[in-house]
């Protein structure tokens, strides 16, 4: 009699194996989980182009594992390219330098004659200052173009800053009759103010605190301005001159109208023409410009009509109307209209005639 499981007339003669082929097998629940095929349903096998078996995934297990194995591999390699550029970068931060103390050199030019007077309109009208523009009007900006390191708008920003310094230390009606500083003052690097702040309580004829050279301003108990429009002209460069600084150069002529000050109402005393010509050289870093100041290098200034052998330090003593004094100068004629940049300093200047007003 066949067993339970068996055929009822038995187990076929001659097949390969038989049950003892398949004896060792044993299928249970773990085996068929575990199988890559499975046969699908026959719902599922009369879909349209269905397989007659589905692919099943290995392990999740070990299929995350690698996942997350590959995960720590880019993040670490990430990591050290990261720290491998970083210590390679050849663009470091420049270092934090130090504003250097500004150097000044002022000349007082001396008349060769009597200083001539007059209405100031007539005495500018017969000046080489007839065809220059009054005031602000006359510190034109040069066309701007970009450099190795700095964009065409950090250009823009140098030269305005420059302007601003030229306006408010030489044509701010209080910086000029002498009652503040504070407008110029407040476009120098902090690194300088110390040396500005000696220039003005304590000048001295030494190369670093002359304070005409950072200011034009004249003694309010001597002049008085008579003509709130100065006529201005110059030019003004820029160049880069390392990969973080950027240099402009000022090269302009002011010429002011002065009259003696404390006159009595109703008094009509003759103006006088007073010449300064001014080179300033600004250094501008990033943070300058960022900050809109700038660092004043070098100042030299060319004025007159003044007398030889003042202290030139202590600020401007024009000489008015009327007034006239040795010229204590070499043959060398000093012109402060010239469009070149001062020469050597010299203790003094000779004004020469043809800067004076015509007759």
């Amino acid at each position: 009699m066949a067993g339970r499981g068996d055929p009822p007339e038995g187990t076929p003669e001659g097949l390969p194996g038989g049950d003892d082929e398949y004896r060792a097998v044993v299928f249970d629940e773990a085996f068929v989980r575990a199988a890559h095929l499975q046969e699908y349903s026959a719902r599922e096998r009369m879909g349209e182009h269905a397989l007659a078996v589905r692919n099943r995934p290995g392990p999740i297990g070990r299929r995350g594992s690698g996942q997350a194995l590959l995960l720590v591999l880019l993040i670490v390699l990430a990591f050290g390219t990261a720290v491998y550029l970083g210590l390679r970068n050849p663009y470091q931060p420049p270092p934090d330098q130090r504003a250097e103390p500004l150097r000044t050199t002022v000349v007082p030019l001396a008349p060769q004659g009597p200083v001539p007077g007059g209405d100031p309109a007539r005495l500018f009208a017969r000046s080489p200052a007839a065809e220059y523009r009054t005031g602000a009007a006359g510190i034109n900006l040069p066309v701007a173009a970009r450099t190795l390191h700095f964009s065409e708008g950090q250009v823009v920003t140098a030269l305005s800053i420059a302007k601003d310094y030229l306006v408010a230390s030489s044509l701010e009606p209080d910086v000029l009759a002498g009652q503040t500083v504070r407008p110029a003052r407040l476009l120098l690097d902090p690194d300088q103010l110390a040396q500005f702040d000696r220039s003005v309580s304590a000048p001295a004829d030494d190369g670093r605190h002359a304070v005409a050279a950072w200011v034009v301003r004249f003694d309010p108990r001597q002049v008085t301005v008579a003509d709130a429009a100065p006529r201005v002209q110059g030019t003004l460069r820029f160049a880069e001159t390392t990969p973080d600084t950027l240099d402009v150069t000022a090269d302009h002529t002011f010429t002011y109208a002065l009259r003696p000050a404390l006159q009595g109402p109703g008094t009509d005393v003759a103006a006088s023409l007073f010449t300064v010509h001014r080179t300033l050289h600004f250094r501008f870093d990033r943070d300058d410009l960022r900050m809109h100041r700038a660092e004043l290098l070098v100042s030299t200034v060319e004025a007159g009509p003044q007398a030889c052998g003042a202290d030139t330090g202590g600020g401007l003593r024009p000489l008015l109307a009327g007034a006239q004094v040795p010229a204590k100068a070499g043959p060398t004629l000093t012109d402060p209209y010239a469009t070149d940049r001062p020469t050597a300093p010299a203790l003094c200047g000779a004004l020469a005639p043809a800067a004076q007003p015509r007759p």
